[in-house]
This record gives structure tokens, C-alpha cells and sequence, in this order.
């Protein structure tokens, strides 16, 4: 593997996982980190409950968070309210060859009869419906998605839209799958949790309101997503990375690409970016790579990476 373009910052201690606890005004995010001085990105992190980790708090307050001004803000929330409309199944018939195969009520799809089960409902009704005989089809299982959010920088102007477009989208798409998200930056937070329902709006402003960070931790942002798949099927799941990949602190972060059963990756490129090490992710993932130079590019990204 070709050494980095950018030479990152070596950490002098392990980064902290943080998770988000209380709400409204009172929301912090939590976490803790290990005394150690030498951290190891392959190693599975530590959590709060062990006795050697040391624990932090950073209040999620508005004067301590986003810089954006209120009509970007409030732009922001427009657009991810208006992309996360759950959209229409395009196709309601289970493709052959695809999912789990089950019984089903017959409803215009399958025509692979399980005669066993029909006979089985035939017989307590002695006159059937339609939906009475018993077909055999695969049913597609939920997806599970980890949004990982670069916000080293100063989320501001184009950032903060195309970070709201990416939420509405990805809610609208994954409405009937599980989808959690994880911001970044020389730490990193697990905001929503793969079991967790949370509408698009409080996930945008929970990225909003993470007090701006300067450094960029690509890989810790990816382990903690990968810690969140963990147990998870590797045919059903997969990590999108939005970030300008600048990554300047901690270890090389494509060893935690190619740890991930996928990996895409939303390049944004309205300001500093590195193409190089965004697509050096990609192919460590086995995904693919699509830049992002407004909210407006984001849609057709995603379309592009969840339609395969």
C-alpha cells in the first residue's frame, strides 16, 4: 500500500468513543478513553464501564456548536425535511435469486405454489379466496446502514446542506431498514444507534450543535461504525462515509476501510479535499466513490450506491 499523500498527526492518547445522552438543552455527548499512550486502530475500542479508561463530557449547547448562520440553518432543515419523504417501493415483487425464501399469501407476485401449505388453508376453508393459496417467494432482508459524518471542520454555508440532504435521503431510502450515524472529527460519537428511530431533523441538529473540532480522524470514525455492525450480517450492511477525506491525525484509515463489509464514500469537494485517499477508501471497501459539490449532487450519490 502506497504511503499517505498527507503524513497525519500521531495521537499521543486513544481517541474517545462518545454517545449521546439527555435531551433538548441538557443533551451531552459521553464517552471515555484508555490511559494508554500507544493506540492501535485494529484493536476493538474500549468502553465506558472498564476501570482503565478515563471518562469526558462535551455539552451540546448552540453557542458551542455549528457556526452556520440561522437562514443556512434553517435551509438546512427545509431540505432534509423535504428529501426525507419516504419514497414508493419502486418494485413490491421479491426479485428471484434475492433474500430468504418464505410462505406467503398469494398477491399477484410468485407463481412457485407451496402446495403443502395451500393444502393445509384449503382444507379449514372450503371455499377459498384468492389470497388463500400459498406461494413461495424471497424476501429481501432490512439493510443495516451506518452514516459516518466528517465534522473536523466548521460545518457551515454548503457543508451544512449537503449533511442535511445526505440525513433526508438516506432516511426517505432506508425508511423500512436500520440506519445509524456517527460523526468524526480527532474523536468520534455514535449520534444514533442502529435500534434507534430518530426523526432527520434531530440527527442534523445534533451534527450541528458538536462543537467544531480541527482534526480529522477518518479511521476512528470508520472503527466505530464497523463496531456498530458488529453481529450484523456482511451481505446486509455497509458504512457511508461522507468527508472531505483530509484526514490528518491517526493511523492510516484505509486498514479500516478494508475491515468493513462496504465501504462508500460521499467525497465532498466544495472546499480542501483529497480524491486520492477518498478513492484509496472505496477500493479498501469495495464500494465506490461519488463527489459532492452541493446538496444537490447527493440524491443521485446515493441512488447510485443503494440501487446495488
Amino acid at each position: 500500500m502506497a504511503p499517505l499523500r498527507r503524513k497525519p498527526k500521531q495521537l499521543t492518547e486513544e481517541p474517545t468513543a462518545f454517545s449521546v445522552s439527555g435531551s433538548g438543552a441538557g443533551t451531552v455527548l459521553r464517552g471515555s478513553r484508555s490511559r494508554s499512550r500507544t493506540p492501535d486502530a485494529t484493536q476493538k475500542g474500549t468502553n465506558a464501564a472498564e476501570t482503565d479508561e478515563q471518562g469526558e463530557q462535551i455539552p451540546l449547547d448552540q453557542e458551542g456548536g455549528t457556526t452556520a448562520d440561522p437562514q443556512t440553518r434553517l435551509l438546512a432543515q427545509r431540505i432534509a425535511r423535504r428529501l426525507s419523504v419516504a419514497r414508493p417501493r419502486r418494485d413490491v415483487r421479491p426479485r428471484r435469486g434475492v433474500g430468504d425464501l418464505a410462505s406467503l399469501r398469494w398477491r399477484g407476485g410468485s407463481d412457485d405454489v407451496d402446495l403443502d401449505r395451500t393444502i393445509e388453508v384449503l382444507a379449514e376453508n372450503p371455499l377459498p379466496e384468492d389470497e388463500d393459496i400459498v406461494v413461495r417467494e424471497r424476501l429481501k432482508r432490512r439493510r443495516s446502514v451506518v452514516l459516518v459524518v466528517d465534522v473536523s471542520g466548521s460545518m457551515k454555508g454548503e457543508r451544512v446542506r449537503t449533511a442535511a440532504a445526505t440525513v433526508g435521503a438516506l432516511a426517505a431510502e432506508l425508511a423500512r431498514d436500520r440506519l445509524g450515524t456517527v460523526a468524526f472529527w480527532s474523536d468520534a460519537a455514535v449520534l444514533v444507534g442502529l435500534d434507534e428511530t430518530v426523526e432527520p431533523a434531530t440527527v442534523l441538529d445534533l451534527l450541528l450543535r458538536i462543537p467544531a473540532q480541527g482534526l480529522t480522524n477518518v479511521g476512528f470514525g470508520l472503527d466505530l461504525a464497523r463496531r456498530q455492525l458488529a453481529g450484523v450480517s456482511p451481505t446486509q450492511s455497509r458504512v457511508l462515509l461522507l468527508s472531505d477525506c483530509v484526514h490528518n491525525a491517526g493511523p492510516d484509515p484505509r486498514l479500516l476501510a478494508a475491515r468493513l463489509p462496504r465501504l462508500d464514500v460521499l467525497l465532498d469537494v466544495s472546499g480542501e479535499h483529497d480524491t486520492e485517499l477518498g478513492r484509496d477508501l472505496a477500493r479498501a471497501g469495495r464500494g465506490r466513490i461519488r463527489t459532492i459539490r452541493d446538496y444537490r449532487d447527493v440524491a443521485p450519490a446515493l441512488n447510485a450506491f443503494l440501487g446495488n
